[in-house]
């Protein structure tokens, strides 16, 4: 699937034999050689990978949406969810969607504490085990690190893991840099199953 989408969207995105891809897909590229050897890549910053993202405030109890937000808003420290611990950031971006995530959502854990995320993945039933796997080893096995249910109706899976678990979380990180983890988390996880296919 990953293949798939980056082949689509180096389709779309080379201009005059010249591309400009963030880090993760460049490494992606380079590694399976799936561009042709005259273009020319171009990193892009981080800071404007979500730039036209949408995102929700909302109401844990009610799923009420109390604000839209910009971009602007991930300027916010990470702690703005524990302050508000009555509320979810739901999130969406191409990107998100371009390596199988649906839905991303951010909260604080109301019984550990934890700021998670919680996001469906489309990855067929099959790969559970390999799923099961790789959380484990990469969640540093703390208290309620992840959780994963394969949801039949919607054919992916529901996966819930504890950021603070992941290898590079600060409390003091702003929300743009907690997205940016969960996108470079999401990210090996879907090419470490994919190459293991």
């Amino acid at each position: 699937m990953l293949k798939k989408q980056m082949e689509s969207y180096i389709s779309k995105s080379v201009i005059e034999n010249k591309i400009e891809l963030f880090k993760e897909e460049k490494d992606y590229v380079e590694k399976h050689k799936l561009l042709a050897e005259d273009i020319i890549i171009a990193e892009k910053e981080n800071a404007s990978r979500f730039t036209d993202a949408y995102m929700e405030r909302s109401n844990k109890e009610s799923e009420e949406l109390i604000s839209e937000e910009n971009s602007a808003f991930l300027s916010q420290p990470i702690e703005y969810l524990k302050k508000n611990k009555d509320e979810f950031l739901y999130f969406e971006s191409r990107w998100f969607e371009l390596i199988g995530v649906e839905a991303l959502s951010l909260e604080v854990d109301d019984v550990f504490g934890t700021y998670n995320a919680m996001f469906g993945l489309k990855f067929q039933k099959k790969m559970g085990d390999v799923l099961k796997t790789y959380l484990t080893k990469e969640l540093q096995e703390g208290i309620g690190s992840f959780s994963l249910m394969f949801n039949q109706g919607e054919g992916l899976w529901d996966v819930n893991f504890a950021l603070d678990n992941i290898k590079g979380f600060q409390e003091g990180m702003s929300l743009e840099e907690a997205f940016h983890l969960i996108y470079h988390f999401i990210f090996n996880l879907v090419q470490t199953i994919e190459d293991d296919m």
